[in-house]
């Protein structure tokens, strides 16, 4: 039976007055009616859509938490590319963009284009978008690779800033907004102080936090958390236009989404890096992360017409915030055990607050490195966060020097520190090395290096799941992930039943890896993923290598006598011919697909690509000098043919060029190699 006319008009006054509070509360901090008057209708809201569920709606208010755990998270396809950003991190290469843009619109036929700029803080936080059909959510994604994310819409339904309804009368049929999803300061501090009284493991950062709230299976546990979102931009629409991203943004202010209110909008480049500086001098003083300032061109015709340069926006930049530095006490100098066996020096650390992360242990790269840089145990040291990321110790703090009694040299360990093996430094080597190659640290690390990106990429192996499965001595060689059963993986270190399945499921799909891949994954010295392609290439087969001599293998564009005789040596180890067999059994490929490069103008070339093309992405231009019959290597040597070199070329590779005459092209000559100067 249908609700009574009156009931239903209530519901949707209610509706409506939970929508404007929800505003008012969570988007412009500024509510109308306390928490107890709010609950009070949504309490009345829930009691009417449980006594009539006709009336309940995706959109209604009480639909934010309450749905059932997904069981994983669907792969979703973005309408269009949500694209990285290339990075400023000075005055310089600001203006120096702003100056690439002018050139490439000069080649346009756009003479002194007058520029305006939107300047918006960079969130540290998770990329998102949200996908909006006839003003209700219909779905909610994670940034992902740009091209695929996760569907996360039943956690973003939890975030009370997010609209799960856009009211107005110019709503369009399709309106897709993106964002960043994040923890402000104070919540992230005050949901580690709950997970720390109740015996649960903190979060390192807001970031992760955030993160990893927005990737959890149960709504539940999501809505415990007070994520919010800022939206900086509009993706795909139908039915709406706009003619600068300023206008999308006030658009986005007046439809209930939150716009950050000091996103401003600026004329000169001048005031464009006053801005900047601005932000960069109050960044500790903000109640939210921010790693930098994005400045886009506010103009969407210039826009596309200024297009992309591979996976970023030529209209768009961030400018990069200065690597964060703190100065803590060294404990002690220790040494991990690389996948060839080289011994690396790293710090342990009294633990310090470093860009909003807890930093306990930094890198120290080499022995080279750290006799230079004559860090000791107990000095106080320099220690930075490289591109906010990655710790590594600088230098002993100035005051740390003068001290008298400052602690002994620190020398490389004469036993390996994972085997005991007696160490050995070859001679020309930076590195010392454990000669091991069973070393149970030698063998971690080439098993995590097997299955990460750019090797086998199984999602879901990680170096701390390596770790356990070679600790349950599951698993000895990289073969060995192919046997793993979800049986066996049930209960290692809290893994359930679907985690254990799900797993077994990414190894499983990893044989599908190109043959390139596969050899960069097992882990020959010297044998990067581009080395990798190239031979694969060059002998379509693993039975051709192994049977190839090192003159063969020298013929490879990009491999040098040593490194051919490198190769050579490791692929006729017993132990390595074991491996390649034992996968060639799991099913591994181990055969290149499809056509060997065919023939045409560049038969035979070997090409360098440097820099940045105007309208071609590297990808794009190594496919089209594939086609043609060339290759593309990393490297500059007497057996390069040409040097490609866009915007921003490395300057060791054009001067390498130059010293060996090698021509260098722009990308019109490189269209002219392919026969068609006219291709686009």
């Amino acid at each position: 039976m249908a609700a009574p006319a009156d009931v239903g008009a209530r519901a949707e006054q209610l509706r409506d007055e939970l929508r404007h509070h929800g505003y008012r509360y969570y988007v412009l901090d500024d509510p109308e009616i306390g928490d107890d008057a709010y609950d009070a209708l949504l309490d009345e809201l829930r009691a009417l859509e449980a006594e009539h569920p006709e009336l309940q709606t995706p959109d209604s208010p009480t639909q934010r938490v309450g749905g059932p755990p997904v069981s994983n998270l669907a792969k979703v396809r973005h309408l269009a590319p949500m694209l990285s950003l290339a990075n400023a991190r000075s005055e310089e290469e600001l203006r120096a963009w702003v100056a690439r843009m002018r050139n490439h619109l000069a080649r346009e036929g756009i003479e002194d284009p007058e520029f305006t700029y939107v300047c918006e803080p960079k969130i540290d936080g998770l990329a998102i978008s949200l996908l909006y059909r006839d003003g209700v959510l219909e779905r909610g994604a994670t940034r992902g690779d740009g091209e695929v994310g996760e569907d996360v819409t039943h956690n973003l339904r939890t975030i009370p800033s997010i609209p799960l309804r856009i009211d107005g009368d110019d709503v369009p049929p399709l309106l897709e907004v993106r964002g960043e999803v994040y923890l402000s300061l104070p919540d992230f501090q005050a949901l580690n102080e709950r997970r720390a009284q109740a015996g649960q493991s903190t979060f390192m950062n807001p970031r992760n936090a955030a993160a990893g709230t927005i990737r959890q299976l149960d709504p539940k546990l999501a809505a415990q958390r007070p994520l919010s979102m800022w939206c900086y931009g509009v993706g795909v629409t139908e039915g709406l236009s706009f003619s600068r991203h300023s206008e999308s943004l006030d658009w986005l202010r007046s439809h209930g989404f939150r716009v950050n209110d000091d996103v401003l909008t600026l004329r000169s480049e001048d005031e464009v890096v006053a801005q900047c500086l601005d932000w960069q001098d109050r960044r500790g003083s903000l109640d939210f992360e921010i790693d930098g300032v994005v400045v886009k061109v506010d103009d969407l015709e210039l826009q596309r017409r200024l297009g992309t340069a591979g996976r970023d926006p030529r209209w768009a930049i961030a400018w990069k915030f200065p690597p964060t530095t703190a100065v803590t006490r060294l404990n002690e100098v220790l040494w991990n055990v690389g996948k060839f066996g080289d011994l690396h020096p790293f710090a342990d650390l009294e633990p310090v607050r470093v860009g909003g992360v807890v930093v306990k242990l930094a890198t120290l790269h080499n022995e080279e490195d750290l006799a230079r840089k004559d860090v000791r145990p107990g000095d106080d040291v320099i220690v930075l966060r490289a591109g906010d990321v990655i710790p590594q110790v600088v230098s002993p703090a100035p005051h740390a020097v003068e001290r008298k009694d400052r602690g002994p040299v620190p020398r490389p360990p004469v036993q390996c520190p994972v085997c005991g093996t007696p160490t050995v430094k070859p001679e020309g080597s930076v590195f010392t090395k454990c000669p091991n190659v069973l070393c149970p640290g030698r063998q971690w690390q080439l098993l995590k290096h097997f299955a990460s990106q750019g090797a086998m990429d199984i999602e879901g192996l990680g170096e701390k799941q390596v770790a356990v499965l070679q600790e349950a001595g599951l698993v000895r060689t990289a073969a060995d992930f192919y046997r793993l059963t979800p049986e066996q993986l049930t209960g290692l270190r809290g893994v359930g039943e679907t985690s254990a399945r799900r797993l077994v499921d990414a190894i499983q799909d990893s044989k599908d890896r190109p043959f390139g891949r596969v050899l960069f994954a097992i882990g020959l010295e010297e044998v990067g993923f581009v080395t990798g392609r190239t031979l694969a290439q060059r002998f379509r087969t693993i039975d051709a290598l192994l049977d190839a001599t090192p003159e063969q293998i020298r013929d490879t564009p990009g491999v040098g006598p040593i490194m051919a005789q490198r190769i050579h040596r490791q692929l006729a180890d017993p132990q390595m011919r074991a491996l390649i067999a034992d996968l060639r059994a799991q099913g591994i490929r181990f055969e290149e697909q499809g056509p060997p490069p065919g023939e045409g103008p560049l038969s035979g070339k070997t090409l360098v690509l440097t820099g940045t093309l105007p309208d071609l992405t590297r990808e794009q231009a190594t496919e089209r000098i594939t086609r043609a019959g060339g290759r593309v290597t990393s490297s500059v040597s007497k057996r390069t043919d040409y040097v490609v070199a866009g915007d921003s070329p490395g300057a060791s590779k054009v001067e390498k060029a130059e010293r060996l005459a090698v021509p260098i092209v722009d990308e019109a000559g490189l269209l002219a190699l392919l026969g068609d100067p006219g291709l686009r």
